[in-house]
């Protein structure tokens, strides 16, 4: 990959960082904010909980999406952002475009979902696919 490309998935890398830690910062202001026990009834105080479950989950999504973009900026570091993870080739810069924190390439990415779709079928043990951290399951971008 050219230094050019590389510069501008870094770019795009870093405004997905700031986004992301954005979003988590205000998901955490908004937890401090409902903290409050003034003159709320039992509906109110369940409504609340339930709110911040589901923010929670929404703020390990994030987490993991963070986390995804850190080592995809740490690969561009290294020199070995855009290769696939699985067979070293490059990664399309399509792909990279769509989704910059991609580690496999289409073909592996297929072969990886497949992989999980047999394996879901089979009733088999979720997690232990052939590729263990692909972004299959982070659609989040």
């Amino acid at each position: 990959m050219r230094k050019r490309e590389r510069e501008k998935f870094q770019k795009m890398l870093l405004e997905i960082r700031k986004n992301v830690m954005r979003e988590i910062q205000q998901d955490v202001k908004e937890g401090r904010e409902g903290e409050a026990g003034d003159g709320r009834d039992t509906y109110d105080i369940a409504s609340d909980e339930r709110d911040r479950e589901i923010n929670l989950l929404l703020g390990d999504r994030e987490r993991k999406k963070l986390q995804l973009v850190d080592d995809a900026l740490l690969r561009v570091e290294k020199g070995d952002y855009g290769l696939c993870d699985e067979c070293e080739g490059e990664i399309a810069p399509g792909r990279l475009e769509a989704m910059p924190f991609s580690r496999l390439c289409v073909t592996c990415q297929s072969e990886y979902e497949q992989t999980q779709r047999t394996m879901h079928s089979d009733a088999g043990p979720a997690g232990s696919g052939r590729y263990p951290n692909s972004d299959a399951d982070d659609d989040a971008s």
